[in-house]
């Protein structure tokens, strides 16, 4: 696998729709976590993990050239 930088910025649709589902589970968690936690940090973090995922969009997956998307999956509404 190699790690190019200059298609980490390149925004493509690579995030398939289990690993959305999951990524947005964990965003949602975080941001609930820290509003009990009273933490700007983790809130802003799991607002950043959701955010990417209902962007269906990874940068590291993208530097990477990995992609979970099946052909089923649909894009992005964003």
């Amino acid at each position: 696998m190699n790690f190019d930088i200059k298609r980490m910025f390149k925004r493509e649709f690579n995030v398939g729709a289990k690993d959305q589902q999951f990524r947005l589970a964990a965003g949602v968690g975080l941001m609930v976590v820290a509003s009990i936690m009273e933490s700007g940090l983790m809130m802003l973090l799991g607002l950043i993990v959701a955010t990417l995922a209902l962007l269906k969009w990874c940068p590291a997956y993208s530097a990477m050239g990995k992609s979970t998307v099946a052909p089923e999956d649909k894009p992005p509404l964003i």
